[in-house]
Parts: structure tokens; C-alpha cells; sequence
């Protein structure tokens, strides 16, 4: 196989793309694009005989089908700077490689997460792990700021004094809140960033992953763009039906415009 460089992320490389009020994503390194998908799917050398509109098709192929593994062989890794909590959430996802700061040797800087008005709502009804779209009155939000920041200032104020007293790192920091930012390299293929950014950036995910997810679904439209059209409208843009529903789809067309169940390339007897 040829090495493959992709001219649109070598241009990002490094390239610091702003999260929350303190993080970043920052794509640091990237192993093949598009092109090496197709090689690894040809089992080809050096770039290929086959023409960019038959690329593109193989890699639709290829998602549509579920072969999922020529994806895989793209590789890309992040620096990543994150709320504890929004890392904690990520972490679930044992598909990748990574290294975080760590507060055993390292001391910690005065950051931390504190959310924008309009994100402080109440508790939903209906989610119990979520929160609802209602708009909390002027000072309620004003409120939960105040306590927020002052309570940012005491625990890192004790948090200074340990290490000022040569308390052991390790210690002074274990009451550090979920709100303090971490630090990590981050390294995952195709196939799986793009597992976490379908689960990442749904409606039902915490809006702070969330926005991250989907800086990372920008990266991964810079750097396999051909990849990414396919996912857009293989997964992200299309709707998942049991058995049962699909049999009550079939009966539903086969009343009203049978000729239909022809065109969608389902069959009747389904």
C-alpha cells in the first residue's frame, strides 16, 4: 500500500478547535483517508486503477453493507482537553488508546467547567438521566453561577495549600470536583470514532460530549470526506426497524402502492 496523505487534514494538524468555556480538540496525527480504505478493501498497491466516482461508490458499498472493516485501517489521534465529568462519559468507549494527565505527578491547573445560562435547567421529567428545555429564571441561574464559582475558588484553594504544605500529589488531589479539566491522547480507527460520534452527537447525549462529538465528526468530514458522505447517509440519516415494523411497512405498502415495495428493494415476502 502507498502512504496516503490527505492535503485537508495535513492543514488542520495541530489546528486548536475551541470546546466549552476551557477545552480544545486538537487533531494531532493521522494514519490514511479515503484512498486507504479503497486499497484495503482492493487489497491494491500504490493508489489505485480505479477511478474517484468508483471510490466514493466502494466506500458507499462498503458502509451500506456493514463492511466495516477497510474503515479500520485509518487511524487518527487528538489531544484533548475536557471536564472530568465529559471524560468519564468517554472513557466507556474501550475502543481506542489513550494517556491522561495524571494528578499523581503533575499539578492541576485552576480550571474548571462552569456551564453557560442557557444551559442550566432543571431535571427532566421524562429523561432521568437529562435535563429538561426549561428556561430557569434570571436569578435561579445567577444562583447556581455563584455557587458554582464560589465553590470552584474554596476546593481549589485547598487543593493549592496541600501542595504548598508538600502534601503528596496523589492525595491533595482526591477532593478535586468532576468539573476540573483533564487531559488526554486519544488514538482510535475509522470504523469505531465513527461508532462514538453516532452515539456522541444523538440528541439524547449529554450536551457537553456533544459538542465535542461533533468537532470530531468535522475532522472526520476534512480527512475522509468520501467516508463520512457514506456514514451521513447510511447511519446518521437513516432509521432502524424491527421485524415487526417492517412486516406492518410491508402490509401498509401492498394496500396502498405495491409497485413501491419494488423501488425500495424490499421484498414482499418479508
Amino acid at each position: 500500500m502507498a502512504h496516503v496523505v490527505v492535503p485537508e487534514a495535513e492543514a488542520i494538524l495541530d489546528k486548536e478547535y475551541k470546546v466549552l468555556d476551557h477545552g480544545f480538540v486538537r487533531l494531532v496525527d493521522y494514519m490514511g483517508g479515503d484512498d486507504r480504505i479503497v486499497q484495503s478493501a482492493r487489497v491494491s498497491y500504490g493508489k489505485g486503477t480505479k477511478t474517484v466516482r468508483e471510490d466514493k461508490m466502494l466506500i458507499a458499498y462498503l458502509l451500506e453493507h456493514d463492511h466495516m472493516s477497510p474503515f479500520e485501517q485509518v487511524v487518527f489521534t487528538f489531544h484533548l482537553k475536557m471536564p472530568i465529568f465529559v471524560a468519564r462519559q468517554w472513557v466507556r468507549h474501550r475502543t481506542a488508546r489513550l494517556n491522561e494527565i495524571s494528578g499523581r505527578y503533575s499539578v492541576m491547573e485552576n480550571e474548571f467547567y462552569l456551564p453557560k445560562r442557557e444551559d442550566i435547567c432543571f431535571q427532566s421529567t421524562s429523561n432521568r438521566q437529562g435535563r429538561s428545555d426549561e428556561v430557569l429564571p434570571e436569578e435561579l441561574q445567577d444562583k447556581v453561577l455563584n455557587l458554582l464559582t464560589r465553590s470552584f475558588e474554596q476546593v481549589y484553594s485547598g487543593y493549592s495549600a496541600l501542595i504548598d504544605e508538600n502534601i503528596s500529589r496523589e492525595l491533595a488531589r482526591i477532593n478535586l470536583p468532576l468539573s476540573l479539566y483533564t487531559q488526554m491522547y486519544w488514538q482510535i480507527d475509522l470504523r469505531n470514532l465513527l461508532h462514538f460520534i453516532q452515539l456522541r452527537i444523538d440528541k439524547h447525549a449529554q450536551k457537553e460530549i456533544r459538542q465535542y462529538g461533533e468537532i470530531l465528526a468535522g475532522i472526520v468530514q476534512i480527512v475522509t470526506p468520501f467516508a463520512w458522505e457514506a456514514f451521513n447517509e447510511y447511519t446518521l440519516s437513516s432509521i432502524k426497524l424491527s421485524g415487526k415494523k417492517v412486516k406492518q411497512l410491508v402490509e401498509a405498502l401492498k394496500e396502498s402502492d405495491p409497485s413501491l415495495l419494488k423501488k425500495l428493494g424490499i421484498s414482499d415476502e418479508t
